[in-house]
């Protein structure tokens, strides 16, 4: 991220002010990125959702024999998570989250679209959504990343490195049939950690949500 800022910055590593004007930069789109995770709200959201879920629902029904795999990858050392999901509906995140952190695996960082609204954007990230940088939802072009790419960079190292489960969805709701933009760079991100050195290795692990009649 220093190289790529120092670039930015117009190379100018001696100047204090261009130094303190890139850090500013950087914990401005690292803002952007992700929020603190409040436990409060984990704990409330955590009780609230069962309840919302048996007035939408008739039922709820998990696979056991995938619930074990999960489980079963969980406890592999130093190897992190990475869920792939499609995308059936908004409920999609919420659904991921509450069962990974009711099974003691962790509440994990979940990927967001852009359509999400300013005040919601900022309740999911209380929660552990995360969101790619302004600028960085046009179409994907990696040599336009720059700066909010360096840092995103980084910010995934981070995550897989403390084991943090994360759960990308593979295009934006209500759903296609081709791999979005954002899945795009944030898959980018895995492969790059892998690449790099940053983990020696991470569970892949699909996951499938169906609906009866989507919500």
């Amino acid at each position: 991220v220093q190289d790529v800022a120092t670039s930015w910055a117009g190379g100018s590593r001696g100047d204090g002010g261009s130094q303190q004007h890139w850090k500013e930069e950087i914990c401005r789109i690292l803002g952007e990125i992700q929020a603190p995770l409040s436990p409060l709200l984990l704990r409330l959201c955590h009780w609230m959702l069962p309840k919302l879920l048996s007035h939408l629902f008739l039922s709820v029904q998990l696979q056991r024999g995938q619930l074990e795999m999960v489980l079963r990858a969980a406890r592999t050392p130093d190897v992190p998570l990475v869920f792939l999901c499609t995308h059936q509906s908004q409920l999609d995140g919420p659904l991921l989250s509450f069962l990974l952190l009711s099974q003691g695996i962790g509440a994990p960082r979940v990927t967001v679209g852009s359509w999400i609204g300013p005040r919601l954007r900022s309740l999911l990230q209380c929660l552990g959504g995360i969101f790619l940088p302004s600028g960085m939802a046009q179409p994907w072009k990696e040599r336009d990343e720059g700066l909010p790419g360096a840092v995103l960079d980084a910010y995934v190292q981070e995550v897989l490195r403390s084991r943090q489960p994360l759960v990308i969805f593979l295009e934006e709701p209500p759903g296609s049939l081709r791999l979005s933009d954002p899945a795009r760079r944030w898959l980018l991100r895995v492969l790059r950690a892998l690449r790099d050195g940053a983990v020696p290795d991470v569970h892949i692990v699909p996951v499938g949500i169906a609906y009866d009649v989507a919500p």
